[in-house]
């Protein structure tokens, strides 16, 4: 089947490794025509979260806010007073992100490239947000914390949000849903959720989706290997029911 042009193209949480998104691109290889966008979650984690947001910053690549970006901000907005968002940060990779920093120093134009970001791209067929949406409210009301944060709720739709959208979402990483191995997309009601946890040593898996032609290509970040599949052949399906009977476990175990 011959490849349409020029492609959409979506990157999922790249969490700081800068390596392997040279990887990833290497083999997407994206030609100036094709268009390339970010879920968000650039930062934190991995080794080099600088070093990614200079490259997507300065390649004028669509980005989306996510939760770590979000959790930076907050931080930064309250000039490092709130030990406890600070530690919250920290422990959630922060201290990585402060480390790949010169001078552990976050640049004053890299925090207003983060306070710019949007929380959603509409591309017409497909609907781009960082975490999800919340399945109650219309998007004019959704807030940044839930379109950076929701998990359940949204995953656990019975109907789709959109009637003619797909939703692409990363913030979860897909093997934490149920019946989905590691690197395996995961598909539910409505929406694709492409953050395959490039960053955890289960998986190691970033991905980026060519949606215009539903190629999926993966870059391993601790094995330096790459692998191109059908879409098809790359996700899981998971229905409403799986996800809430997940929940109603996790709810009796902690």
């Amino acid at each position: 089947m011959k490849e349409i042009s020029p492609r959409r193209i979506i990157i999922g949480d790249v969490h700081g490794y800068y390596q392997g998104l040279m990887i990833l691109l290497k083999e997407i290889a994206p030609t100036s025509e094709d268009q390339v966008y970010f879920l968000g979650d650039l930062i934190d984690r991995g080794p080099q979260s600088a070093q990614v947001v200079n490259f997507v910053k300065e390649n004028n690549y669509p980005c989306l806010l996510g939760n770590h970006e979000q959790m930076l901000l907050s931080v930064m907005g309250n000039n490092l007073n709130s030990n406890q968002a600070l530690q919250a940060w920290l422990y959630s990779g922060g201290q990585a992100t402060v480390t790949s920093y010169q001078a552990a120093k976050i640049p004053q134009d890299h925090l207003d490239w983060f306070a710019n970001l949007p929380t959603y791209i509409d591309l017409g067929d497909v609907w781009l947000t960082h975490a999800g949406v919340d399945p109650y409210k219309a998007v004019s009301e959704q807030s940044a914390e839930e379109l950076c944060w929701i998990r359940d709720e949204f995953h656990s739709m019975e109907l789709p949000y959109f009637t003619d959208k797909l939703i692409i979402v990363g913030h979860t990483i897909t093997f934490t849903l149920p019946g989905v191995e590691a690197g395996q997309l995961a598909q539910g009601e409505g929406w694709l959720d492409i953050d395959t946890g490039a960053y955890h040593p289960r998986s190691g898996w970033l991905t980026g989706l060519d949606i215009t032609n539903n190629v999926v290509y993966q870059a391993n970040v601790f094995k330096n290997c790459v692998r191109t599949l059908p879409l098809e052949k790359a996700v899981t399906r998971i229905s409403p029911k799986e996800i809430k009977v997940s929940r109603r476990h996790k709810q009796r175990s902690y």
